[in-house]
């Protein structure tokens, strides 16, 4: 299986540099990309949902792109990029995106709001992975897409050439993933996309995710992903459990605006601005992820103990 495909993914958010959010604040990008892989992430998304990319200009994207290719240029860690939404859109996009040798794979959302049917999805993907200079990795949100898949479709897209992965993010773990993880063809990665139930789907086989909540806890998230490899199932299920509740403290509010909330505060990026019509997060969302954290802080690494009742897992 491509490596790429395996670990923490940090897909990571755009800092502003102030209250305006006039200005994309690149040197803290930058750094903050530095850090997730000084704790250990395997790689970096830049322009995924968390990056709020649909709310950037063209120039702000194409700057975006050049700081995060450079540091996995420098690092040599892979770079998954989101490739919009929409064939033509698609197309376009990862035209550009093939002539940028830092770039390991596309992320391609499913189909949005139009709701093509299973057999539309397929016809889609057939074409996109016909066409792409890259490898695809499959963006699955029925939340926001509105279109949801079954196994069989799944065992089909697996199957495609070009196509090396999913992020699977439907919210629950449903029969498709663990039919899909039973049955994924070699060198098909399964990544877990919804950060709540990333341990649970890595007690299933899962190589790794695409997580949002690991920009606040990258080492504990990495950890995570260690204990189940190693079997260490005492340790794997304490450290879970902690981390799916600062998960479903990140995601109280919409994302990235409690993630970036907390990261302001922790000076870590300069401003938790956001752009709408996304607002800011609320004092009380923040502070709610910044008690999971001290939570978490409270389980040492390495030990395998059930965490306490107030750290239980909490879905929204």
């Amino acid at each position: 299986m491509d490596n790429s495909l395996r670990g923490v993914l940090v897909p990571l958010i755009t800092p502003f540099t102030d209250d305006t959010a006039e200005t994309v604040a690149l040197d803290a990008l930058a750094a903050l990309a530095h850090q997730v892989l000084d704790e250990g992430a395997a790689g970096l998304v830049a322009l995924g949902t968390t990056g709020d990319p649909s709310a950037l200009d063209p120039a702000e994207r194409a700057a975006v792109l050049d700081v995060c290719a450079g540091v996995c240029r420098e690092r040599g860690v892979p770079l998954l990029v989101g490739a919009g939404e929409g064939t033509r859109e698609n197309l376009r996009t990862l035209a550009e995106l093939g002539r940028r040798p830092e770039v390991t794979a596309a992320l391609a959302l499913v189909p949005p709001f139009v709701r093509p049917g299973e057999a539309g999805v397929l016809a889609h993907f057939r074409e996109l992975a016909a066409a792409s200079p890259l490898p695809l990795v499959v963006y699955h949100v029925p939340h926001r897409t509105g279109q949801q898949l079954g196994a069989a479709t799944w065992t089909e897209i697996a199957a495609l050439p070009g196509v090396v992965g999913v992020k699977y993010a439907t919210g629950a773990l449903d029969a498709a993933v663990v039919e899909l993880l039973a049955a994924a063809p070699p060198g098909f990665a399964v990544l877990g996309g919804d950060d709540v139930v990333f341990s649970p789907l890595l007690a299933l086989g899962a190589p790794g995710g695409i997580l949002a909540s690991a920009h606040l806890a990258t080492g504990r998230f990495v950890e995570l992903a260690e204990a189940w490899r190693a079997g260490e199932l005492d340790r794997a299920r304490a450290l879970g459990h902690r981390l799916a509740a600062l998960a479903a403290a990140c995601f109280a509010e919409p994302n990235p605006a409690v993630v970036k909330g907390v990261l302001a505060a922790q000076g870590r990026i300069p401003s938790a601005a956001v752009r709408l019509p996304l607002l800011p997060a609320g004092p009380a969302a923040v502070a709610a992820a910044e008690q999971a954290l001290v939570a978490l802080a409270e389980l040492a690494p390495g030990r395998s103990a059930e965490p306490p009742a107030a750290a239980a897992l909490s879905t929204r």
